[in-house]
């Protein structure tokens, strides 16, 4: 699986799936001079998906999920409850996947996790018919 990191950061995200054998095609941010809202769509020729933590404010996110999703799949790792809100209504009949990962911790070395519920969203303007909830596997048995 080979992807494009069109919010790259410090790169931590690229670090990680690369550890687990997904290949970066390219890695790029704004603080570097790359506007992934106006880059030119062919630079993500060659890959498999978008896979970015976009961020999370609202005048860029939509734009990302309409833009990227055109393009190639694209997974965006941001906030859960997004998907239970009015804003988010226009997007999820493409959105196909959201894979819960709860709270993750955001600053290396602190004891505090994040108070953020987090999820993968995957959307590709291919597909319709909505979400699949994928929620984070359970070793306690319910009772």
């Amino acid at each position: 699986m080979t992807f494009v990191e069109p919010c790259a950061g410090a790169g931590n995200l690229v670090a990680h799936l690369c550890r687990f054998g997904f290949l970066c095609a390219f890695a790029r941010d704004l603080r570097d001079g790359f506007d992934a809202l106006t880059c030119d769509p062919n630079t993500f020729q060659g890959a498999d998906a978008v896979v970015t933590n976009p961020p999370w404010t609202r005048a860029a996110l939509h734009p990302m999920i309409e833009r990227f999703s055109d393009i190639l799949p694209t997974w965006l790792l941001f906030d859960a409850d997004w998907a239970h809100t009015k804003q988010a209504a226009p997007y999820l009949d493409y959105c196909s996947h959201i894979v819960s990962v709860g709270r993750l911790k955001w600053i290396p070395d602190t004891k505090h996790q994040a108070k953020d519920s987090c999820a993968w969203h995957r959307f590709d303007r291919r597909h319709s018919g909505g979400p699949h909830f994928i929620g984070r596997p359970s070793n306690e048995i319910a009772k």
